[in-house]
């Protein structure tokens, strides 16, 4: 494969500091016109960086941020591999904040939508080319020859003769060489990392401690921040008394900012119980009588009247009516929080004329320009170090800069370097959740056992009304609520989605698998529905269904023969499938399930995936146990809860995970495919609640209409 890229899309020049060969790579312009096109993202975007250094070590600058979704190792590999180098020999760096380093779809720096490795996928590994077509450049202007008689291997250039060059020794050479007009991509079939369980980069500083996160940033002079917030969404400070507070050891000052008391001090510790002693009168607004379970009431109301039309096929209405059996259902899931392991946190260096930063972002861009506007500074101005992220999961991708901007109003009341840091309990407080949905849907099959119709009607709030991303809601309704529903892929002659689109004060946004995570569930539990109604064993029932779908179907045949589909299972024990498709990838997953005491244990979880061609498949292990994992911690254990405006559950005590005793066993199978990459980090978690509900009424009868699961709230299958 050969692209061309003009001179002027390359960035080189001697790096003083290595004395090496610094490249960087922009999108050829065709191509970044049409991604722009494509995403409404305008402009020539750049992609990814990698420096040669004398010592023969490879630094790829990454432009995404490292949440443990393994892009600190995945993008190296794709250069690495077009580069022909030493793995032992390549290193990493987080991208600085620079447009340079924008996505070349969203146009701008930022990591999230399971798009870091398909997004990156042929810009890596062009740069990768590139640099090594200009240090082979300059091996042959040294030795003499055409650089077409030699060939590289591990970091070497070699002529056939004997004589070797290794790529450190020809750093500041190739720093002069011309870049070339035109690349050459490898053969798939020459591959030697993509597509190979490689060791990630990652892994020892992670082991020894000497990865920084966020909460680890120490600075010269630094001080530490906590704020009391507002107990209530929308609630504002009325008054408050810290006479106590600031009298208590280590505080240095107590500020009012516009998200709530900031209390400055020397330490977390002493913050914190300064805090304790503050005294705070808030003006609790209109959110003071907010109620979920009211919330969910006046959500099934909704449903009872159309929506906005999102698809109509056919006549959805009139063939369920004529249907020879029918049923109607509705699922209810709940605010849930990202509960990340590592809580938001955020270190400001504020001062006269720059503004540095430090934390665990996914939206460098828009952070970036909101603490720019805030600190009353030119964007030039302001830096942001990304740091390791301890999980991310989309809070920290946050439309509004949210923890990044409070931080630098507390810089400006503390005078000096600080790092504002959120406790557990202010973590799960803060807000920006994933969005409570219900779906009521309605479906018949004829005498043969086949669906005629199905309407699916959703309510539940945006998650882009009020961002800067509502332009994306140009068809009058926000895309990421009814995605995965949609495009319901079951071969149905009459299908029909209408969305009822609620404002509540409760902040969203999106969380890992956005509306996937909720129309996943809806979609999956019905088909299995529809399936008991026509008395046919649901993975068949799939299976007829999908015939125009092969690659839903093949990753639902995998699965189901890796997890013994149909084979006897011990007594008290039953499996449950589900098959989705999301971020451009295809899969499914079989739970195997017991009872006891009411409680519901999952034992397996067989997971099988198409994410096109892919890169490191020990990753896309790593990926799918997680979101397996994190899947049927919301399906079994978590919800958020309002009454009378506040909150019910504070910390893991009363929002619960899956712990390592309770853990399933998760077997990860990858399809080989030549097709684009797809995404995972996000697709590993919409059939884990509803793959995990069936198996649930295969064992009980009784089925699950409300996340999470509890067996007193189950409906029996007849109804």
């Amino acid at each position: 494969m050969t692209t061309l890229i003009a001179r002027r899309a390359f960035l080189r020049f001697s790096v003083a500091a290595s004395g090496g060969l610094l490249i960087g790579f922009y999108v050829p312009e065709a191509i970044s016109q049409t991604m722009a096109s494509e995403s409404h993202a305008a402009g020539f975007m750049p992609n990814a960086f990698v420096r040669v250094g004398t010592d023969n070590k490879i630094t790829v600058i990454v432009n995404h941020s490292e949440m443990g979704q393994g892009v600190y190792t995945a993008l190296p590999m794709l250069l690495a591999e077009e580069m022909d180098v030493d793995w032992k020999n390549v290193g990493y760096e987080p991208a600085p904040v620079d447009p340079k380093y924008n996505h070349p779809v969203f146009g701008m720096q930022m990591t999230g939508g399971s798009t870091s490795v398909w997004s990156a996928f042929e810009q890596y590994r062009k740069a990768g080319a590139a640099a090594k077509a200009m240090l082979v450049a300059a091996a042959a202007q040294q030795w003499n020859v055409d650089p077409t008689s030699l060939k590289t291997q591990a970091g070497t250039v070699t002529d056939g003769s004997g004589r070797k060059l290794t790529y450190g020794a020809l750093a500041e050479s190739a720093a002069k060489i011309q870049p070339p007009a035109a690349v050459t991509l490898k053969d798939p079939k020459n591959f030697t990392l993509i597509g190979k369980a490689t060791k990630r980069l990652d892994t020892g500083v992670k082991a020894n401690g000497a990865a920084k996160f966020g909460l680890d940033v120490k600075l010269p002079g630094m001080l530490t921040a906590v704020v009391a917030r507002a107990p209530i969404f929308g609630a504002t400070v009325r008054s408050f008394d810290d006479s106590r507070a600031c009298s208590m050891p280590g505080v240095r000052k107590i500020a009012q900012v516009p998200s709530g008391v900031a209390v400055i001090a020397d330490g977390f510790w002493q913050a914190k119980m300064a805090r304790e002693a503050l005294r705070v009168e808030w003006d609790e607004g209109a959110m003071s009588g907010f109620s979920t379970q009211k919330l969910m009431e006046q959500f099934r109301e909704q449903a009872k009247s159309p929506g906005k039309v999102i698809r109509k096929d056919g006549d959805p209405d009139a063939a369920i009516a004529s249907a020879a059996t029918k049923i109607s259902a509705v699922y209810e899931v709940p605010y849930l929080s990202h509960a990340m392991m590592e809580p938001l946190n955020c270190t400001v260096d504020l001062r006269g004329d720059s503004c540095e930063i430090w934390t665990g972002t996914q939206f460098q861009t828009v952070d970036r320009a909101n603490a720019a506007k805030t600190a009353g500074l030119p964007l030039e101005k302001v830096q942001i170090h990304t740091t390791f992220l301890g999980g991310g999961f989309g809070r920290r991708a946050n439309p509004h800069s949210d923890f990044v901007v409070e931080a630098v109003h507390v810089a400006k009341a503390a005078g000096a370097p600080v790092k504002v840091v959120w406790t557990r309990e202010d973590d799960m407080n803060g807000g920006y959740y994933r969005p409570a949905f219900l779906h009521a849907i309605d479906g018949g099959i004829d005498s043969t056992g086949m669906p005629v119709g199905w309407r699916s009607r959703l309510v539940g709030q945006s998650i882009m009304k009020g961002t800067p991303f509502e332009s994306m809601m140009a068809k009058g309704y926000d895309p990421a609520s009814v995605e995965g529903i949609d495009d319901l892929p079951y071969a149905i002659p009459n299908i029909g989605v209408e969305y009822h689109q609620v404002d509540v004060g409760v902040p969203v946004q999106w969380w890992r698998s956005v509306g996937h995570t909720h129309t996943a569930f809806a979609k999956e539990c019905f088909v299995d529905e529809l399936a008991g109604l026509a008395k046919k064993d649901p993975y068949q029932f799939r299976r007829g269904l999908l015939t125009k779908e092969p690659r839903h179907l093949a990753v639902l045949d995998l699965a189901a023969q890796k997890a013994g589909w149909g084979t006897p299972l011990p007594p008290g024990r039953a499996r449950g499938i589900a098959v989705h498709s999301s971020f451009k990838s295809y899969s499914t997953q079989v739970a195997e399930v017991s009872l006891t005491n009411g409680n519901v244990r999952v034992h397996r979880i067989v997971s099988a995936v198409d994410c096109g061609q892919y890169v490191n498949p020990g990753i896309i292990a790593a990926q799918l146990e997680g979101g397996a994992i994190f899947g049927a911690s919301a399906a079994l254990f978590q919800e958020m809860t309002f009454e009378s405006g506040r909150l019910q559950q504070t910390n893991f005590h009363n929002y619960p995970m899956v712990r390592m005793n309770d853990s399933p066993s998760v077997e990860t199978h990858v399809i080989e495919s030549s097709e684009k990459s797809g995404g995972i980090g996000e697709p590993g978690v919409p059939c884990a609640a509803p793959a995990i509900a069936n198996a649930v009424a295969a064992l009980t009868g009784k089925r699950i209409r409300k996340l999470p699961i509890r067996m007193s709230e189950a409906v029996e299958r007849s109804a």
